[in-house]
């Protein structure tokens, strides 16, 4: 048996350092299994470590977790050192996510790992002592304490191993009885305890939610959308207390374009159109929307042209339903208490006028497109009409107005995709301005930071692309000026973030944008709404010598591997029986040192 058993270390030094060497290349995308009942997963790079909420992270981890492959294993079954199941083989399988080993085999699995980090350990014969990377062990929670993480990391002097730092999560709830939450002085006189201190230091942290907390206010429409803030301070008096205005905050936004809510939904809309005029550009099959106006798109264009025709010696002026004169487009149906934040743009030029008119709501078909076009050419051919337009537009439609002013445009045939792309170039010209406005007058960015978005040098296709990140970077800047009365203060940082990230990456509303804030602009959330997330940390001594205890509670799992029917005895609690009270899980990081001289 002990034989076996040296073996299985040997093997496990082997195995472990050949995952360490591949992964300075680069890390493995799967798991790889280590033993019939157990596979193990390096996490590094951009990857976000599962346990990094509990203690500190390094640039590499390893995560151990059960094969799903074989449910029928024995965990304590001991192979012959020559049995198939010690090949490394990786696992590319899909799972519906990681499952958690028995807390009595994690313990076991850590006891090898100390073993094989242990310098005095050398009638093992396990050959030249590696550092390796800290350990991870997803456990079960089926002992008492409800365990859910065990883990283990070197400590080093130099290049020398002296001792392991032992962790350990556990996890109970949900709650919204707060009675079962601890209490912060039992919780440092237990650390001192423990680890024979006598100064701790505490820190704090909290997470809100603030989109939904808008949400529940002003009943907005579900998205993924989410917006929250992240708050550190030092000193922490009390269990659950509001971040004091000295804290450090952090605005964590990920905002999915498209939400019929937002104030700009219509210029979203305006954008779709957009797209779908590209998309037939590159396919040669164009989707056209369904026409919602009763008046035709070439009546509507035929109604421009008559009032141009009639007033050649001014700009042409629509005038509103109660008389007054303003210029009508669609971003005149940006929700009133709006208006302040997304501007009406006052200088449309005719080619931008036409495409108000042209756009969604009323060209439902190629040949209407073909008669629009064809009117306005005709108009510009007779100089029955000498529209005004932007300077620097490199539009075709905007080149035959050109001509016109000398008396003479080019002949164009309306055929193929020319007419899609005359009304895909005068959209893009119209929407740039648009959003450059916007980017300008509100958050004070400068245009020459602008010129990678409002480009011509590169093809439609691309142009199309970057006006996409143009209306993400808009729909962020909106939340945040409606949610949190940005200012310039706030608006100008924001913008250059996200123009920064979008001239150097493709179209992500994936992203967790970040803006390190004043606590005063979240203040009113902090003290109005409970946290997502609230913890302390509690810790004594200096570098490796560091110990650390924590307390946290959270509304969602703090482990992604807890399930159903292994949640703990908390799971049914309620206050006074109410179903609208906060449920929270309490989680508990511990963590304890083995010196090995």
């Amino acid at each position: 048996r002990g034989t076996r058993r040296k073996n299985f270390v040997c093997f496990n030094v082997f195995f472990s350092f050949r995952i360490y060497e591949e992964g300075k290349e680069s890390i493995p995308e799967h798991p790889y299994l280590c033993e019939t009942d157990v596979e193990i997963c390096l996490i590094g790079g951009s990857c976000k470590s599962p346990i990094e909420r509990f203690w500190n992270g390094n640039d590499m981890i390893y995560i151990l977790q059960k094969a799903t492959h074989n449910e029928e294993s024995d965990p304590v079954e001991e192979s012959k050192p020559d049995d198939t199941s010690y090949a490394l083989e990786l696992l590319p399988k899909e799972s519906s996510g990681p499952v958690a080993l028995s807390v009595r085999r994690a313990k076991q699995l850590i006891s090898l790992y100390t073993m094989v980090q242990n310098p005095n350990m050398g009638h093992l014969k396990t050959g030249e002592l590696v550092v390796l990377p800290p350990l991870g062990i997803r456990c079960d929670g089926s002992d008492p304490e409800h365990t859910y993480w065990l883990g283990a990391e070197p400590l080093k002097a130099g290049k020398k191993i002296t001792g392991i730092n032992l962790h350990m999560v556990t996890c109970d709830g949900p709650t919204a009885d707060k009675s079962c939450f601890a209490n912060l002085e039992e919780l440092i006189t237990a650390h001192k305890t423990m680890h024979h201190s006598s100064i701790v230091m505490t820190k704090g942290s909290a997470q809100y939610e603030l989109l939904r907390a808008a949400a529940l206010e002003d009943t907005i429409v579900e998205s993924k959308s989410n917006v929250y803030v992240d708050m550190t301070w030092n000193t922490v008096n009390k269990i659950l207390e509001t971040p004091p205005l000295t804290s450090a905050a952090t605005l964590n936004i990920t905002l999915e374009a498209g939400d019929p809510g937002s104030p700009v939904y219509q210029l979203y809309r305006e954008l779709q159109f957009l797209l779908a005029l590209a998309e037939g550009l590159k396919t040669g099959v164009t989707q056209w929307p369904e026409p919602l106006e009763s008046e035709s798109a070439v009546e509507q264009v035929q109604e421009l042209l008559t009032d141009l025709k009639n007033k050649l010696d001014r700009f042409c002026i629509f005038e509103n339903e109660n008389g007054t004169e303003k210029i009508k487009c669609d971003t005149a149906a940006v929700d009133s208490s709006i208006k302040s934040v997304f501007s009406e743009r006052g200088d449309l030029d005719f080619a931008e006028q036409l495409w108000c008119k042209m756009r969604s709501k009323c060209v439902s078909s190629y040949q209407e497109l073909i008669e629009c076009f064809t009117l306005v050419i005709k108009s510009l051919e007779r100089g029955e009409i000498q529209p005004w337009i932007h300077q620097g537009s490199s539009s075709l439609l905007s080149k035959l107005i050109q001509q016109s002013y000398h008396g003479k445009i080019e002949v164009v045939s309306l055929s193929g995709i020319t007419p899609i792309q005359m009304l895909l170039e005068i959209g893009l010209d119209k929407m740039k301005k648009d959003y450059v406005s916007f980017f300008i007058v509100k958050s004070g960015s400068s245009l020459l930071f602008q010129d990678y978005f409002i480009s011509t040098s590169v093809d439609l296709q691309e142009q199309v692309h970057r006006v996409q990140k143009l209306h993400h970077m808009l729909e962020i800047m909106v939340s945040c000026t409606v949610l949190l009365q940005f200012k310039h203060e706030n608006l100008f940082p924001l913008t250059q973030i996200c123009m920064k990230y979008y001239k150097e990456n493709p179209l992500n509303e994936k992203h967790v944008f970040q803006l390190p804030i004043r606590p005063a602009v979240v203040k009113k959330f902090c003290q109005n709404d409970d946290p997502e997330i609230w913890k302390v940390d509690i810790s004594s001594g200096h570098g490796q010598k560091e110990v650390r205890t924590t307390w946290q509670v959270s509304t969602s799992p703090p482990v992604e591997h807890m399930t159903s029917n292994n949640i703990g005895l908390f799971s049914d609690s309620t206050v006074n029986g109410s179903s609208e009270e906060r449920m929270y899980y309490i989680a508990m990081a511990k963590c304890s040192q083995v010196h090995f001289t």
